[in-house]
């Protein structure tokens, strides 16, 4: 059966997730703001959700209409073949949003969108009653200007749970992000990766996922597993071809520091959670004390945005004092991301490149300071 499938994004992603795409072996992809759209089949869903690594979430889309009224909404929705996809016993839960649109009412949307299936279902099933006590399938009824797009999610928890982190930081960062962090600067796994301020080591156990190649979603299941259509067999079969990916030889030079033992400790588990623990090298030090080679290294970091109530001077001296630990090494690149925008003037120099990113829901620039090429 072929779908519309759509790789879900945080704003500013949505290129790194075409290249992802792309580098998977898709050709006609269709870009907008949040969303990459393919054309695929139930293999493609596995192939997706297991190997892209910084998409949000997998959705069929199954319908994409304009919709004024309540019952433009329900005649539409019903006239679409639910049964292809749902079985008489399948759990269909429905969700909405609304921007910009006549239908405003996001619980009335809801309500319609779910009687609209039953009705259908009703038709083709011959049943007035339905359990939902077989696999769940999430749909969302999605109104922007006044255009309903109904998907159904095959992911269902997040891409970003990997299944490592066990236990995350204080304010941890989305694997999805890391990951993208790492796709849109110049490391590669022949050079070395530090980050001083590694948390709970989610930037370093990406970069060390990429360097072998161990794909994302190896690790973890996904909602799209239960149903009859997809099926565990198929998810088993592109496991399978992932584990025969990942390159074992690889060689990689991962350092990660922060103050903070708890930190540390956390960083290690989830590093040996994922089986890279041999990869990355996590030490309790102050970044300034840290001793380095001037080997055209790269540093990856979420250094501390400093939100609370009088850390904004520590923050300050922070950034000021990362700045001048860089300058001695000057074969080195520096990305980071923060939403201080007096990061520059603290840092002491102006970035090569800025992109605006989003860290959850804190808008975040993302400064890329590039060293020279390594020499041959």
């Amino acid at each position: 059966m072929y779908f519309k499938i759509i790789a879900t994004t945080t704003f500013g992603l949505e290129a790194v997730v075409k290249r992802e795409l792309q580098d998977l072996g898709y050709e006609n992809i269709k870009v907008t703001d949040g969303k990459v759209e393919i054309e695929g089949n139930e293999e493609d869903i596995a192939n997706l959700n297991i190997n892209l690594r910084c998409a949000e979430r997998v959705l069929i889309k199954f319908g994409e209409f304009k919709a004024l009224t309540f019952d433009e909404l329900f005649e539409r929705t019903k006239a679409l073949p639910w049964e292809n996809i749902i079985p008489e016993n399948g759990e269909f839960p429905v969700d909405g949003k609304s921007l910009k649109s006549k239908l405003f009412s996001i619980s009335d949307s809801q309500a319609i969108v779910k009687k609209a299936i039953v009705e259908r279902l009703k038709s083709v099933y011959k049943i007035d009653w339905f359990e939902e006590n077989g696999p769940k399938y999430k749909i969302e009824v999605s109104l922007l200007k006044d255009i309903a797009t109904l998907t159904i999610d095959t992911s269902g928890e997040g891409l970003h749970k990997r299944g490592y982190r066990d236990r995350a930081g204080d304010a941890p960062l989305k694997e999805t992000l890391a990951a993208a962090m790492i796709k849109l600067s110049y490391w590669n796994p022949d050079r070395t990766l530090y980050d001083p301020f590694c948390g709970s080591g989610t930037i370093l156990i990406e970069a060390a996922m990429i360097g072998k190649n161990i794909a994302p979603g190896i690790d973890r299941e996904f909602i799209s597993q239960e149903w009859p259509i997809i099926g565990k067999d198929i998810y088993k079969k592109h496991r399978k071809i992932a584990l025969g990916k990942i390159d074992h030889k690889v060689k990689l030079h991962l350092l990660g520091s922060d103050t903070d033992k708890r930190s540390i400790l956390r960083a290690r588990d989830n590093a040996e959670n994922i089986g890279v623990n041999e990869d990355i090298q996590f030490f309790m030090k102050d970044m300034r004390d840290v001793d380095l080679l001037d080997n055209y290294g790269v540093v990856i970091t979420n250094p501390p945005y400093g939100e609370r109530m009088g850390e904004q001077k520590e923050i300050e001296k922070l950034y000021r004092d990362l700045g001048k630990k860089f300058k001695d090494f000057p074969t080195w690149s520096v990305y980071l991301i923060t939403n201080n925008e007096k990061f520059e003037k603290l840092y002491g120099k102006k970035a090569d490149r800025k992109r605006k990113l989003y860290n959850g829901r804190i808008k975040v620039d993302y400064y890329q300071f590039y060293g020279p090429r390594p020499q041959r």
